[in-house]
């Protein structure tokens, strides 16, 4: 079995290097040098001539290149995110917050749609990695794993009463969430004025009359 896996894998290599460009290019060479021998020109020694060719043409083609890995595409991140937003609500929907947390939660989950919404916002969004990174961390991990800690630490309040009430570490963290994604927001916004103002500078130097 371990013979069969290595035969086809010699043959693989072999048929790799056969299709290779150094094989190309010094097959090229190596007709090149028949034809100084047909023309008489390599004499006596045309193997020497047509085996030195084919390992001169070898040795200065260019390296294979492997093809680079095709990663989604920040358009495709945030298609992917929308629908992970939906579950996220879907989700959000069945929990019973006090109201102190659910108005910030509402807050945050109005900005996260907003910043979701297809248009020229989700557009500025995708040119920003670490934004994109930011908003997929908030709706994948952070508020569903906040919202899920409160749930499970309200039941052990219950039967423990006299510690700290659950809901107030679940409103700091939604506040927390809420600022980073106001935040995000006001990037976004700054990037485009400074778009703006670029432009503008741009179409004024253009018009501007020379040696002024």
């Amino acid at each position: 079995m371990a013979t069969s896996r290595s035969g086809r894998s010699f043959g693989a290599r072999a048929l790799g290097y056969v299709e290779s460009r150094k094989n190309l290019v010094g097959s090229a060479a190596g007709v090149g040098g028949l034809a100084l021998t047909f023309t008489g020109v390599a004499g006596p020694y045309w193997p020497v001539v047509v085996v030195g060719l084919y390992g001169a043409g070898a040795l200065i083609a260019p390296p294979e290149r492997p093809d680079a890995p095709a990663f989604t595409n920040p358009a495709e991140q945030l298609d992917e995110l929308r629908g992970d937003f939906t579950k996220l609500r879907a989700y959000l929907a069945e929990v019973d917050l006090p109201p102190a947390a659910a108005g910030r939660l509402t807050e945050l989950t109005e900005v996260l749609d907003a910043l979701l919404e297809p248009g020229w916002v989700a557009d500025a969004l995708a040119m920003d990695a670490e934004g994109v990174h930011t908003l997929s961390r908030a709706i994948r991990q952070d508020v569903p794993e906040s919202v899920d800690t409160f749930v499970r630490t309200r039941w052990w309040t219950r039967l423990q009463p006299g510690t700290e009430p659950p809901e107030r570490h679940l409103e700091r963290q939604l506040t927390v969430l809420y600022d980073e994604a106001r935040a995000l927001a006001t990037s976004l916004r700054e990037a485009e004025s400074r778009r703006q103002e670029t432009h503008t500078r741009y179409l004024e130097d253009r018009h501007r009359p020379q040696g002024s």
